[in-house]
């Protein structure tokens, strides 16, 4: 068993071959002076949740870090609950044009959004986001961690972080691959830059498997993503891991160091999958996904296909995850400033 600091949690160490607590408004009220029930957005107390499917909204494309997770997710709800719970990929502006989508849907428990940790970063680098990503939203649960990683086309010379480092300063103005503007991959990627004085150029992809992607066809020779992105192909040789972002290595990468073991320290980072829903979601809702979230998450079969993904187990609820929105926009806000990304 290992710990992860960050989130003080206790994950399994397998080894594969191959981001203010909330109140909620009631919407209980009264119509036209009588004493009925408004019907919408209220569950009718009679009725079991869910009575029809419900969409999972995905802010980035298919085969990154939060689609990844979200087809897990909605796969268990789906047996679970009777109903089907649907993905549905809504992409652009680095998430925001799907948050924008789940903000303002109905809040009766038929829309949930698959948030990323880019979630609450967004708000230190857009100054414009036409939502806002606390108030606009009940947190349910805190599913899923993943450290980032370096990885390069096998045809890139190093080995390590160190060798990269040293290649881009003797041969500046070369390109890397991230996710999208603003996530933590571009993020920590661009805090290196700073920080070692490097000229390199950022190449933005709507996600991370499309980043991955590019890398594997070697249009751009490496790519900052999450290690439930990039895994696979590290697994499978098409990709070469160069370093991690975690405060500890991988057990799913071992053998491959830190960016604080090879001189990096502030080159530290990682993201989360949470589930949220607009403001004014019913209690019933909101409970009950974070039941069956924390039941699939206990499952040893579940926690070891996660991991084989690159994913660490979290599994904390409403309360924990507000608590931990707040303290990620403090960090993330930081490394913005220092970056200097920001999107007008």
């Amino acid at each position: 068993m290992r710990k992860s600091s960050k989130y003080g949690l206790r994950t399994p160490a397998l080894v594969t071959n191959g981001s203010p607590i909330l109140n909620r408004r009631s919407f209980i009220g009264l119509v036209g002076g009588s004493t009925a029930l408004l019907a919408a957005p209220r569950l009718a107390s009679a009725q079991a949740y869910p009575a029809r499917p419900v969409r999972g909204i995905v802010t980035f494309a298919p085969g990154g870090t939060v689609d990844v997770y979200a087809r897990l997710a909605c796969q268990h709800l789906s047996q679970k609950l009777g109903k089907q719970f649907f993905v549905e990929n809504v992409t652009g502006a680095t998430g925001n044009r799907g948050t924008i989508m789940a903000a303002r849907s109905t809040p009766d428990g038929y829309t949930l959004l698959f948030a990323l940790s880019t979630h609450v970063v967004n708000a230190s680098v857009f100054s414009n986001l036409q939502y806002d990503p606390v108030a606009d939203f009940i947190p349910i649960n805190l599913s899923v961690s993943s450290t980032h990683v370096l990885s390069v086309h096998p045809s890139v010379a190093a080995k390590n972080a160190r060798e990269l480092v040293a290649d881009l300063k003797a041969r500046p103005n070369q390109n890397y691959a991230h996710g999208g503007v603003g996530t933590q991959g571009h993020l920590l990627a661009e805090r290196l830059k700073v920080t070692q004085k490097l000229d390199m150029a950022a190449v933005s992809y709507p996600g991370a498997g499309p980043a991955i992607q590019a890398v594997v066809a070697n249009h751009v020779p490496m790519a900052w993503t999450t290690m439930a992105s990039a895994g696979p192909m590290i697994a499978g040789g098409q990709l070469r891991a160069l370093a991690v972002t975690g405060k500890t290595r991988s057990p799913l990468l071992p053998e491959v160091p830190t960016m604080i073991e090879q001189g990096f320290p502030e080159i530290e980072g990682d993201a989360w999958v949470g589930i949220m829903a607009p403001k004014g979601t019913p209690d019933e809702v909101v409970t009950t996904i974070n039941r069956e979230i924390g039941d699939f998450l206990q499952q040893p079969e579940a926690r070891q296909r996660l991991a084989e993904v690159g994913f660490d187990v979290v599994n904390r609820g409403p309360a924990d995850f507000a608590r931990l929105l707040t303290e990620e926009n403090v960090f993330w806000k930081k490394v913005v400033d220092e970056t200097n990304v920001k999107i007008n």
